[in-house]
């Protein structure tokens, strides 16, 4: 072999690097902040394009491509940083649990693939600063550097920084440097992360240039005393012979107000002292200076603790409104610029989030200097994942077997004790100076043992100023006690609410945090809204990350990317995968809000109308910020709503202070508008606030005591009335037949089918109104949310369902003509689950009236929704409605919605998610009108109703794994349902709540559907 089997020898998982350190980037004078380091003359990246190769087998390759003046025939130009699999090497693979190879630690398959990498570069000594240090910030899985055909070391753990004196092997000039890197090694037991596997050196690799003695590291303790007082301590550690260095710390205006010398560690007093929050994140400068260099750095004064089972920052309770992030980008894969790191947390601050998990390990360093500037509470997460171990073979798969046994080949195995405490290492020692760390996560699923009890030993006597967090350690092996004392917070993974509840009952010392919860997959979440109510019942309950922020997936063809066509696990033929288990995220790949984004925003707004008299001309505003009064944060501006319509709008000044945690009334200036049905209030923010700018909308809250739907439904009835000319002045004919009875007026034809139980035809002025008979409709796309119930709703045959029908009469009546059916609904080899009395009368206008009583079997699960369908035709594509909009909404996901009358096409009614399912409905209707120039169909139901309007049948978008793989209808899908289910979050989440699932045994459902048809200056 090539190379040393270092990757599979738990006693060598570093050869060669520096010992760990703090990040920073030195320069020669003057100020800069770390996150731009590119300004400094001491920093020398190697990014650029390099020379590579790829090897199915690092067994089978022996060129030695590392020497000076190696043949690289045949070996391609690639960007670095990169992943080999964006460079058409390998294949994707996209796994959550189980290993890509057999479960042996710390063994690996002898054929593992390698890449070879080749770079030349220039480098000049500096005579200040002769000392020169490579470092890499991220190389999955582990790798072996050569500088001029010289060996420098080798280092594993993919998300860390690795760091290399290379001082003795560079030239002055010319230089060549060689990377080996290996696909799999003894860290992947340990790295079996929810994500694509992806190789390569996928962060920054750079030379920084040094002096003979300097500074190695320091360390940053500010922390608040109370009322504007803090401590400031510094410790530093040095190289070569230097001992003593100076220091300045600065405000945000530049002014130094504290400064000297430190000869290794320093503790001051400090008042007047600005500290630093998610909210208003205040960042001091601190010089650090020698003969020879310069480093800055910033530094925020904050704490946080936990007293009475509360989570306190800076002495104020904190609720996390978090995500979960992991590195993932369509097109770079684990790549990540500085320019996405900033879109990305813009994007967040837009929408509410005050917090980052960085799952399942550290982000690239840069990250941390933003969450500081932007404003984030993170947890960082050491780079340790052994999930895989549970998916071992067991004689017994049960949950006991899998609690017991899951940790005993890694998480409780002495031999793993160096390696899991190399990761939380490199993790707390880098990062250990950044202020928006909160919390130290040990890393994830992985069970508990003794690795993690070493761990937790550490990190809590290395830093006390941070929490402790695992979620792991809930799963120990059975064969002794542990000690899980050193852990701040109970944790957990999609809790239902009972389980909440519960906890709370009991004694608690620690808060309760949801490190995952409300699980976005696809069309989600769904329990957004319920999770805020619960998270602010318990004080001790101090928030969560919902998983997770983006959707995983790689562009199947780089060159047309407006094409949008991305892949997930298995549409690689990679064996094993997990599906679009990875397309789970709040954005797009693209970073294009999902609904759920939009929600999360809406849930977690700073402020909520708690009530309202608009009688006196009052609101009542509570302030769920933690540290901001709203007088300094926002403006609030105020919609009158009139017949569903926005009629006006005014300016509501706050009043003097509504402190954070507290409530303030507001009040009307002015006298309000007569007979209006509310009001819609808008939160805007008052001023330019870190990357968001004056004018951003934070929120909205709508209080409507006076909609009157009965006058609304009135109006939009006559206004097809009276355009269409449909009078009632004239008879109706029946026609009744053994399978068909036909309905006729002086404009209308319709046709009833008899085996169907609904209308085959309805015919107006001669134009065909449908172009497939109405249906009875229960079945939806299943969204990602439904994986698990769709099996029993599958089972059931909701997806296969057959109507029967037993008698039918029609006769004619006073009103019009009445027509009853009785029927069920059931599917092959199953007994019928619902019984349906329909019925339906045809009035003398055209306009149709149907009841339904429908029974269901409770034997059955619940429903998936209840109504009915139509096919309309395709130019039939303009909608007007009256309800919760402009976007999708449902049961329990409409809080980013709000009434009013909306008008779209049928197109831009699609939420193109990328695996095809339920999407784009809009739940609490008063009316719905689809049209076309010469025809349309107004719906009202007697209570609200919800509807789906598409140019894709429901089976089309359950058959299709793709969104690019959707072949539309050449017509438009109505779907009209009494309700339908809620969305919730149990693709990973609890089961859907009882309170959102359509399982009625026994309901009654009325309707009126007024078909129309006028000429081309009509409606």
């Amino acid at each position: 072999m090539l190379v040393k089997p270092y990757f599979q020898d738990l006693n060598n998982l570093h050869v060669g690097t520096e010992p760990n350190r703090a990040y920073y980037i030195p320069a020669s004078g003057g100020g800069f902040f770390g996150v731009d380091r590119e300004n400094s003359d001491r920093f020398q990246s190697l990014n650029g394009i390099w020379k590579f190769h790829y090897e199915p087998s690092v067994s089978n390759f022996d060129q030695r491509f590392f020497e000076p003046g190696a043949d690289l025939e045949g070996y391609q130009d690639v960007p670095v940083p990169g992943m080999w699999q964006m460079y058409g090497a390998d294949g994707n693979q996209y796994l959550n649990l189980r290993y890509p190879f057999p479960l042996d630690p710390p063994y690996v398959p002898r054929e593992n693939p390698c890449g070879a990498y080749v770079h030349s570069f220039l480098y000049h000594c500096l005579p200040e600063a002769p000392r020169a240090y490579l470092n890499f910030e991220g190389v999955d899985s582990c790798f072996y550097v050569w500088i001029n055909g010289r060996f420098a070391g080798y280092s594993q753990v993919s998300h860390s920084t690795s760091e290399f004196d290379v001082t003795e092997l560079l030239n002055e000039g010319e230089n060549t440097l060689a990377v080996l890197v290996l696909k799999w090694c003894d860290g992947s037991y340990l790295e079996d992360q929810d994500k694509f596997r992806m190789s390569g050196i996928f962060r920054d690799v750079y030379l920084l240039k040094r002096p003979k003695s300097g500074i190695r590291d320091y360390r940053i303790r500010a922390v608040p005393v109370g009322q504007g007082k803090a401590e400031f301590c510094l410790d530093l550690d040095f190289y070569g012979t230097l001992k003593e260095a100076g220091y300045c710390l600065m405000d945000a205006q530049g002014r130094c107000f504290q400064e000297g010398n430190c000869s290794g560690h320093i503790q001051v007093q400090l008042e007047q002292i600005v500290y630093w929050n998610a909210e208003q994140p205040y960042l001091y400068t601190l010089i650090l200076s020698t003969s020879d260099e310069v480093i800055t750095d910033r530094v925020g004064f904050r704490e946080i603790h936990v007293a009475d089972g509360v989570l306190y920052i800076n002495g104020t309770p904190v609720k996390f409104h978090g995500v979960n992030r992991h590195d993932s980008d369509p097109e770079t894969g684990f790549v990540i610029s500085k320019e996405q790191m900033c879109r990305d947390l813009t994007l967040m601050k837009e929408h509410n989030v005050n917090a980052v998990r960085t799952s399942h390990y550290p982000n690239a360093p840069q990250y941390y200097h933003l969450y500081d500037e932007y404003g984030f509470y993170v947890i960082d997460e050491a780079d340790n994942e052994s999930h895989g171990t549970d998916k071992g073979y067991k004689k017994t798969d049960d949950w006991d077997t899998h609690v017991k046994k899951w940790g005993r080949l890694i998480a409780d195995n002495p031999a793993f004790i160096p390696a899991t405490l190399d990761r939380v290492q490199r993790c707390v020692e880098r990062d250990k100076n950044r202020p928006a760390v909160v919390i130290w996560s040990m890393g994830n699923e992985c069970a508990y043992g003794c690795t993690f009890e070493e761990a937790l030993k550490w990190a809590a006597a290395y830093d006390n100023t941070r929490l402790l967090h695992y979620e792991g350690a809930r799963y120990v092996s059975d064969h002794r006690v542990y000690d899980r004392s050193l852990l701040d917070l109970y944790s957990r993974m999609y809790p239902d609410f009972e389980e909440i509840h519960q906890y709370f009952k009991r004694r608690h010392k620690n808060p309760y945090l949801m490190c995952e919860y409300s699980h976005a997959m696809g069309n989600g979440p769904g329990d957004l809204e319920d999770y805020f109510q619960i998270i602010h019942q318990y004080e001790g309950m101090c928030g969560g990350f919902v998983w997770e922020w983006c959707d995983h997936a790689v562009l199947a063809d780089f060159k047309e990317a407006e094409s949008k066509r991305y892949l997930y696990g298995g549409d690689s033929g990679e064996f094993p995968h997990d599906g679009n288990f990875c397309v789970d995220g709040l954005v797009y790949p693209d970073r294009r809000p999902h609904t759920g984004l939009l929600e999360f925003k809406q849930v977690y707004r700073p402020a909520r109308m708690v009530s309202c008299d608009l009688r006196a001309g009052a609101i009542l505003i509570h302030n769920y910020m933690d540290f901001t009064d709203l007088k300094d944060y926002l403006k609030i501006y105020c919609i009158f709503v009139k017949n569903g319509k926005d009629a006006g709008e005014t300016e509501l000044e706050l009043p003097q202070s509504v402190r954070p945690h507290t409530e303030g009334v507001v009040y009307f200036e002015k006298e309000l508008p007569e007979e209006i049905d509310g009001i819609r209030i808008r939160y805007i923010l008052k001023k330019d606030s870190g990357s968001l700018k004056a004018g951003h909308e934070l929120g909205i809250d709508e209080f409507l005591p006076f909609w009157n739907r009965e006058s609304i439904q009135a109006a939009a009835r006559k206004n097809v009335l009276e355009k269409s000319g449909i009078s009632s002045d004239h008879g109706l004919a029946l026609e009744q037949g053994e399978r068909y009875i036909l309905v006729k007026g002086r404009h209308f034809s319709y046709r009833y089918d008899c085996f169907l139980g609904t209308f085959a035809s309805m015919e107006l002025d001669g134009k065909e109104l449908f172009v497939r008979p109405m249906e009875y409709n229960i079945w939806r796309a299943p969204a990602d949310n439904d994986r698990r119930i769709r099996l029993e709703w599958e089972r059931a045959g909701y997806d296969r369902a057959k109507v029967r029908t037993y008698t039918t009469k029609a006769e004619l009546a006073e009103e019009g003509i009445r027509i009853q059916t009785d029927l069920s609904i059931a599917a092959i080899h199953i007994q019928p689950f619902l019984r349906i009395r329909a019925n339906w009368l045809v009035e003398n206008t055209g306009t149709v009236r149907v009841k339904l009583t429908v029974c269901k079997d409770p034997e059955f699960p619940f429903l998936p929704r209840f109504g009915l369908r139509m096919f309309l035709p395709e130019r039939m594509n303009q909608v007007e409605y009256c309800g919760t909009g402009p976007m999708e909404s449902y049961e329990d996901k409409h809080q980013a919605s709000w009434h009013g009358i909306f008008k779209a096409a049928v197109s831009d009614l699609y939420e193109p998610y990328i695996r095809p399912q339920e999407n784009g409905s809009h739940w609490d209707c008063d009316y719905i009108c689809l049209k076309q120039p010469d025809k349309g169909l107004l719906v009202m139901g007697e209570g609200t109703i919800c509807f789906n309007a598409s140019h894709y049948t429901q089976e089309e978008l359950t058959k299709k794994g793709h969104r690019f793989e959707l072949e539309p209808l050449h017509g438009t899908v109505l779907c009209l349902d009494y309700r339908q289910s809620g969305i919730g979050s149990n693709s990973c989440g609890p089961a859907l709540a009882e309170k959102y699932r359509l399982s009625e045994k026994h309901f009654e459902w009325k309707l009126a559907l007024y078909p129309w048809s006028v000429s081309e200056d009509g409606i």
